[in-house]
């Protein structure tokens, strides 16, 4: 199997966007090589820990009211293509994505990371549900069969906090300055929201080589 490690932020459109390309290149090829792995990356590592009104982020962001609908009406677009049905009208808060974060490194450590991602994603972009909650969090880990109340315990401490931010620091002293961003192998680097085609290229070609090598 190929390690492809998927570095993004559970806020992120582009981030659900390039999911949704990749889940459905990988539906198409049942006999994919890939071992999936989730690693952290804040869009806002500076943001409050109780995350601040969405309306006023956009805004500050993108230099105004005419720049946030400019961008984001790019963004719904694009998710419109991927198949998504996004409400950006429920998304009431823009999270702090730490403990997100804290929760999908805790559920690799079960073999539960893409579920709990998928539902972090369909939590915030289809649901209007603030991922910064610690009781949308654990409601997610229950719903992903990870044990709630050790969740619960974990969330309440600092636990593997320092770790996570030191791998995103570590992202960015390496290049990556946005998200998604994928890597093949440990060496090829994809970064953006990549359309299903080109993962066709990537899958097949890695199958090639790999059934040459046997």
């Amino acid at each position: 199997m190929i390690k492809l490690d998927i570095i993004s932020d559970p806020i992120c459109p582009w981030c659900y966007i390039g999911k949704a390309h990749l889940d459905r290149a990988l539906e198409a090829a049942p006999d994919h090589p890939f071992t999936i792995e989730w690693h952290p990356f804040q869009l806002n590592p500076t943001m409050p820990e109780d995350g601040m009104d969405r309306r006023a982020y956009l805004e500050h962001k993108f230099g105004g009211k005419e720049g946030a609908v400019r961008v984001y009406s790019q963004i719904a677009q694009a998710a419109e293509a991927a198949g998504l049905d996004i409400d950006f009208g429920a998304i009431q808060r823009t999270p702090n994505t730490i403990n997100a974060h804290r929760l999908i490194h805790w559920a690799g450590l079960e073999g539960r990371q893409t579920a709990v991602v998928s539902s972090l994603f369909r939590a915030y972009f289809k649901e209007g549900r603030n991922i910064g909650d610690t009781n949308v969090l654990l409601d997610i880990a229950a719903a992903c069969e990870m044990d709630r109340e050790m969740v619960a315990r974990l969330l309440a401490t600092d636990q593997d906090i320092a770790d996570l931010r030191a791998r995103d620091a570590n992202a960015r002293e390496r290049g990556v300055t946005g998200v998604p961003t994928f890597v093949v192998a440990g060496q090829h680097v994809l970064p953006g929201a990549q359309q299903p085609d080109l993962w066709a290229k990537v899958i097949t070609e890695i199958n090639e080589q790999l059934a040459a090598a046997e």
